[in-house]
């Protein structure tokens, strides 16, 4: 739509311009008339259909400046006839042009308005300008036209009224440029036009000071341009911004705004120059144009400096507060968390500092969009303000983190914390929605000497707290906390180094087919190996890669190894066609197409069938309902991926979720299969699943399988595979290979190797990869191997 705009404004431009030439060949009288009437009508024609095709702030300024040009229109083609007529026929041509000089202003002001209020000294810069013209304008223009004496005296006041209306129309066009910071298409445009209209206008004023109404056809060709520049500004996509507030950068002292004001201040001396003996009139008006010029001026000057000292404390404000909400940003607050520390006396309560962040913010704003995330957050402020009001500050230091600090007793901090979080589930309604947020609350005290970076610091370890304990609550700080962070800083640095030296390796896990009890697939399984602290648990650094956003490239090198891993397997014949690999994808992922890409890249690469790979996905990622997260699943599903819902039944297991989202599998939680044949609810729920998945045509696989009990009760429910360490551990690929492997390289005949594989595989000295743990001794698969012979001979 904005490329036809452009088109349409190069069109009319170039079309008008063209007329408006011929029109300057003075052809004959009909060419004439009929080249104002194309580009006139032309120009109505973009006036009326700008606005509705680019959606202005403010559509009443174009339909004033509409109602204009049709009036301006019927004034020019009527003026050759009402010259020659008398009585009130001669005053048809002035009536519909004044009434669409009526129409201008009222446009312009309209315009004006729209854009905000506008600066004093800004005004006082446009009344100098228009005080020094119309003085000028006064003594070569109307003053003669008042005073030609072979014509009515009403008649020589109209044709004296049009330079002072064009020193109006002056006037509100200088503001227009003083409160415009981006000299858009469509305001140059207009600007252009304008000038036309005020050249036209002042050689009408000319001939009228003269004593003619009439003149040279000629005298109408500024007034094609206008039309023309007015239709090029109307239907200009930029046109849409014209009326909307773009803050002007320029200095109240600027190169631009001097060269328009120190013309105007030399015109009462050049006047002085051209009045002849005693006109005691002229005199008279140059005077009282002088006092208002000085006047103005020094008005100018006292406006430019409160101006300036207002920007200067615009800075100072915007510097410390938040652009949103107008609360105090990180730096106001800690300086005032500083100055509290400074000021309080010993019997006084101790400063306190209440760390909040909204539970399920990204959700909404993922969902709904910023803006109305942004509304949220601005009425979250709110709310925080009048509860604060009279207990100490609030500020805004991060995204949707807020916080609150003020000197508090113990007991007042923990209601304080309380209301809070009472306050904000009450709902907040945006554009018909109505949103609840809950918060995290991590709260600290000082009494003296505490720095108070330290003091938000501890703030906001008790908040992350706070919502690993299950959100909407609140925790006090306590120093085991202080050891925790530093702890998750030591493991962020020590990750960053990691993936740089290559100290991360994959495990693959065996998922076996529980009624052949062959191997079906593998799943990969990210470990690291600290040169010094030894193997570190994925629970203690997959979160800090979320948190960091590391987890987007480790995701990718995870994919990366394992596909190819896949591919070599495959390729050497160390599994069958038919054999899957299993694959984590974080939150974080999942909102990122690149994931799609990568899978589609490499599965080309490597010529491995995109159903051979299978995604693994939390719960959470499907309650989040986001549009990106289901391109991302879909994207996936379009090549051919499988997707899989992990430890499904832990958290809002849900036949919709299943339904929505693409889905091809789901994995029972660990924590069900662990109580089957002791615990009944926990068969109840497993058989549950089964039949949800069952009625969706979803692939089952029941995680944490570690006794034949389990693995027979899961085989009676229906779940097609198992996966746990009564088949095996996470081995590294060599190792996996050879418990795995085809019947030359382990004898297993991919069958069930179990402990005693394992074991043998022990005492055969194979080398494990750093920290893997050793499924059992070689005594006890030796043991198990007996007794499992000793099953099958029977």
């Amino acid at each position: 739509m904005s490329r036809y705009g452009r088109e349409a404004s190069i069109g009319f431009g170039v079309i008008g311009l063209l007329l408006s030439v011929i029109y300057s060949l003075q052809l004959n009288p009909t060419v004439n008339a009929l080249c104002i009437g194309l580009v006139a009508l032309g120009s109505l024609a973009c006036v009326v259909i700008g606005p509705n095709l680019h959606k202005p702030t403010s559509v009443l300024p174009w339909r004033l400046l509409a109602g204009a040009s049709v009036l301006f229109l019927v004034g020019v083609m009527i003026r050759p006839w009402s010259a020659d007529q008398q009585g009130s026929a001669q005053w048809a041509a002035d009536v519909f042009t004044l009434t669409g000089y009526a129409f201008l202003v009222a446009a312009l002001v309209t315009l004006n308005r729209a854009r905000g209020p506008l600066e004093r000294h800004a005004l006082a810069d446009g009344i100098i300008v228009c005080l020094g013209a119309g003085l000028v304008t006064a003594v070569l223009f109307v003053v003669p036209a008042m005073d030609v004496a072979d014509r009515p005296r009403l008649m020589s006041l109209v044709q004296g009224s049009y330079p002072l209306i064009d020193i109006l129309l002056l006037l509100l066009l200088l503001n227009l440029a003083f409160t415009t910071a981006s000299r858009l298409i469509s305001y140059r445009a207009f600007v252009i036009g304008m000038t036309a209209l005020l050249i036209g206008d002042f050689g009408y004023a000319w001939i009228g000071a003269n004593g003619q109404l009439t003149g040279s056809p000629l005298l109408d060709l500024p007034f094609l341009l206008a039309y023309t520049f007015f239709g090029v500004a109307s239907i200009h996509p930029s046109m849409a911004w014209i009326s909307k507030a773009i803050p002007n950068s320029d200095q109240p002292w600027s190169f631009m705004r001097l060269a328009l004001i120190i013309p105007a201040l030399f015109a009462p001396g050049l006047v002085a120059l051209s009045i002849e003996g005693n006109n005691r009139g002229g005199r008279t008006l140059l005077g009282v144009i002088f006092v208002a010029l000085v006047s103005t001026l020094l008005f100018r000057a006292v406006a430019a400096v409160h101006s300036l000292d207002r920007m200067q404390e615009t800075f100072r404000f915007q510097a410390r507060h938040d652009a949103l909400t107008g609360l105090a940003n990180r730096a106001e607050l800690l300086d005032k968390v500083s100055r509290m520390q400074s000021a309080r006396r010993r019997q006084d309560p101790p400063i306190w500092v209440l760390f909040l962040d909204l539970d399920g913010f990204k959700f909404i704003n993922d969902s709904w969009g910023h803006e109305t995330g942004d509304q949220l957050l601005v009425e979250v402020a709110t709310r925080l303000e009048l509860i604060t009001r009279s207990l100490g500050t609030v500020g805004r230091v991060g995204g949707d983190e807020f916080v609150i600090s003020g000197p508090l007793t113990r007991d007042q901090a923990i209601e304080l914390a309380t209301k809070v979080q009472a306050t904000l589930r009450n709902p907040i309604e945006i554009e018909g929605l109505d949103l609840i947020v809950t918060t995290s609350i991590g709260m600290a005290s000082a009494t003296h000497g505490e720095d108070a970076e330290g003091l938000l610091r501890d703030a906001d370890a008790a908040m992350y707290r706070a919502k690993g304990a299950g959100r909407d609550g609140y925790i006090i700080f306590d120093d085991s906390m202080r050891q925790s962070v530093r702890e998750r800083v030591e493991i962020e640095l020590a990750l960053r180094h990691a993936v740089a030296r290559g100290q991360l390796w994959i495990a693959y896990q065996p998922i076996v087919n529980l009624h052949t009890e062959r191997v079906a697939g593998c799943e990969a399984l990210l470990r690291w190996n600290h040169p010094v602290r030894g193997e570190i648990s994925p629970t203690e650094f997959i979160s800090v890669a979320e948190e960091t956003g590391m987890i987007i490239d480790i995701g990718a090198w995870v994919l990366q190894q394992s596909v190819h891993q896949l591919a070599r397997w495959q390729r050497d014949g160390v599994v069958g066609p038919d054999f899957f690999m299993s694959v984590n994808a974080s939150t974080r992922q999942l909102r990122d197409h690149q994931l799609t890409k990568l899978a589609g890249e490499l599965l080309a690469e490597t010529g491995v069938m995109a159903s051979r790979l299978v995604v693994e996905i939390t719960e959470s990622v499907m309650m989040e309902q986001s549009d990106l997260v289901n391109d991302v699943l879909n994207g996936l599903r379009d090549l051919g991926v499988r997707l899989s819902v992990d430890d499904f039944g832990t958290g809002y297991s849900s036949l919709s979720y299943l339904s929505r989202y693409p889905v091809t599998g789901v994995k029972v939680d660990r924590a069900f299969v662990d109580g089957l044949g002791d615990v009944p609810g926990d068969e109840a729920i497993v058989r549950a699943v089964t039949a949800m998945a069952s009625a969706l045509n979803l692939g089952v696989v029941a995680e944490g399988v570690e006794t034949v009990r389990q693995r027979d009760i899961l085989r009676g429910l229906g779940i097609q595979h198992g996966q746990g360490w009564l088949w095996g551990y996470a081995e590294p690929a060599e190792t996996f290979e050879l418990l795995w492997g085809p019947p030359a390289q382990n004898g297993s005949q991919n069958g069930l190797p179990n402990d005693l594989h394992n074991g043998l595989h022990s005492a055969a000295g194979v080398t494990q990869a750093p920290g893997v743990i050793a499924p059992r001794s070689l005594a006890e698969a030796a043991g198990l191997a007996s007794t499992q012979t000793e099953e099958a001979n029977s």
